[in-house]
């Protein structure tokens, strides 16, 4: 992976330099600048494929006179698929990102159509003056863009677009509302006035600044499920998870997986497994001497069943004050998930072990079924909506109670979206997920803790050749007998019985509330005295649930005080140098 970023309009120096160093630490490998009359694009390489001639952008001068100009962030898994398929195309390297561009002077705005994989792309056509924009069908990878007096600028994370007569660092209020009730937020809009999100599977085209064409390339198929008998289904599982898995594992540099011991990450490391003839390197993340689930225990039988190399990962209390600042700066298009945590250190770890590539869990449980809400939305004649309450709601928190709930709003479209003609409720609840959660939260997080070390996360679950199994299963094959992910459970039971997988799902969870409860006292007084807090909350409902810390008081005084230190850091503009108790007290 990499970071990619550009302007069409007026050009500074400055400006180039701006995105180069903003974006480094997502390719320490390289850089890479082009030009071509209005058009100036950046590149920063973290090298995965080709490491000797796979340097970007690619570039390919026409006979007209005028050229086309590419560069990519992400993996196009089907790279060799497609080359023996353009056979008569002569290409400059072995580079998976080069045949985009190839495939884009053949296809036009339909080159996505042809492709596997996770992706931000970014095509100048010096002919058209055109800019074309495109983003995975499930938003693996992020893109960001605005409108500026310089421009139509756009780059892979939203802090590259602040400053440098760009985009001022300004807060949408509306999106705030969204991120303290859901811990994420949905649709275009990012925190940030003036910077927006392609959405996942969108193709945006811009001429003469503006935007004149938009598609959509869907992640999920359409229609209702398609019956098939339980024998049926679980050998094609197993057909399906060899050609995902194995194309992930692609790579001209050392791979790894990050396991939790849950079922996805355990599929993960049967597959892989078997797949390779060398022991699989897996970390495993843990929290000594606090209330929660360790998970280290599990994965050591499961590292031991399966002969893999196993790097242990303990994150205490310590981690949690001082890293959080790093990881708010990281998290410019904020998302107040918890497991933003753990997963920086395994990347710091991964990093450090000469890991450049980690193959994670995320996506099963949206496409199999396996949250506890799918079941709970399902099994209502009249389903009653997911995300109903907000994680501030009843606690007196805010100083604006919404009835009408317009933080919803966003959630709400993608719930009536998602029910298209023939889905079951089931399939109803997953699209909505998969259309808002997945990629503005675990996706987003994924990508930011990652690449914040120069580590490139793959997600085989979410492929295409995945999604139109695994999405189209019938519901008794995802839920039976109150567990979901019924099928891949049975699959797991026999490749690793070591798993476990029939037994009941705890659930991740890091201890974020008992960490801030016991110094409540301190952090609560440094949350309600910030200008971001005191605009929204009521300072006395703020100290109380730092000093409760436990159940969804707990979960409130955590997204309360992600809020303020990334307020602190990306509108206030402090320094994330320090622990939480300096940056704040800054």
């Amino acid at each position: 992976m990499c970071g990619i970023a550009g302007l069409v309009g007026t050009s500074e120096r400055a400006v180039i330099e701006h995105f180069s160093d903003a974006l480094a630490h997502r390719g320490p490998d390289g850089q890479g600048a082009y030009s071509n009359g209005p058009c100036t694009f950046v590149h920063t390489r973290l090298a995965i494929i080709d490491l000797q001639t796979g340097d970007q952008p690619f570039v390919q001068r026409l006979e007209d006179g005028g050229e086309v100009a590419l560069i990519a962030n992400g993996e196009i898994y089907n790279n060799p698929e497609l080359r023996t398929h353009m056979k008569s195309t002569v290409f400059v390297s072995q580079s998976d990102c080069e045949p985009p561009l190839h495939l884009y002077l053949k296809h036009g705005l339909n080159f996505v159509d042809q492709l596997r994989g996770m992706y931000a792309v970014a095509i100048w056509d010096s002919r058209m003056e055109r800019l074309v924009l495109a983003r995975d069908p499930f938003g693996i990878k992020q893109l960001y863009y605005a409108f500026t007096d310089n421009g139509f600028a756009f780059a892979s994370e939203p802090h590259a677009l602040l400053g440098k007569g760009l985009v001022e660092a300004k807060l949408k209020p509306s999106v705030r509302d969204e991120l303290l009730q859901l811990q994420f937020s949905t649709g275009h809009d990012t925190a940030f006035m003036g910077i927006k999100r392609l959405l996942p599977g969108e193709t945006l085209v811009v001429e003469n600044g503006d935007i004149v064409e938009r598609h959509i390339r869907d992640a999920l198929p359409t229609g209702g499920p398609k019956p098939s008998s339980h024998a049926s289904a679980l050998s094609q599982l197993d057909t399906v998870l060899n050609d995902t898995i194995g194309v992930h594992q692609r790579s001209d540099v050392p791979y790894g997986m990050f396991l939790s011991g849950g079922i996805d990450s355990s599929v993960l490391l049967a597959m892989m497994s078997r797949l390779n003839a060398d022991p699989v390197t897996a970390f495993t993340a843990g929290f000594s001497g606090t209330g929660v689930h360790d998970e280290r225990e599990h994965a050591r039988d499961l590292v031991r069943a399966e002969k893999a190399n196993h790097i242990e990962v303990e994150f205490g209390e310590g981690d949690f004050w001082s890293t959080l600042p790093k990881i708010a700066f990281h998290m410019d298009d904020p998302a107040a998930d918890y497991a933003v945590l753990p997963t920086w250190k395994l990347a710091e770890t991964a990093k450090r072990e000469g890991i450049k590539v980690v193959l994670t869990g995320e996506g099963g449980d949206e496409l199999f079924g396996g949250y506890g809400r799918y079941r709970t939305y399902s099994r209502w004649f009249f389903a009653k909506d997911m995300y109903r309450k907000g994680i501030m709601d009843g606690l007196d928190i805010l100083k604006d109670d919404d009835p009408a709930q317009a933080w919803r709003s966003g959630m709400a479209q993608a719930g009536i979206e998602a029910k298209t003609s023939g889905r079951t409720k089931l399939q109803v609840a997953q699209a909505q997920d998969i259309a808002t959660w997945l990629p503005n939260d675990l996706l987003l997080k994924a990508d930011r803790m990652l690449m914040a070390h120069g580590v490139e996360g793959r997600v085989p679950f979410l492929d295409h050749v995945m999604a139109e199994y695994a999405y189209c299963l019938s519901d008794k094959h995802k839920v039976k007998r109150g567990l979901g992910k019924s099928i891949v459970r049975h699959w797991l039971s026999t490749a690793m019985p070591q798993a476990k997988p029939f037994s009941k799902k705890r659930g991740f969870t890091v201890p974020v509330g008992e960490w801030i409860k016991n110094r409540g006292a301190m952090a609560g007084e440094l949350v309600a005295n910030q200008h971001s807090i005191q605009a929204v909350c009521c300072s006395d409902a703020v100290h109380a649930v730092f000093k409760d810390g436990s159940g969804r008081a707990g979960k409130a005084a955590w997204t309360l005080l992600f809020y303020a230190l990334w307020h602190k850091i990306h509108i206030e503009g402090s320094s994330p140098d320090g622990d939480v108790f300096d940056v704040l007290s800054a």
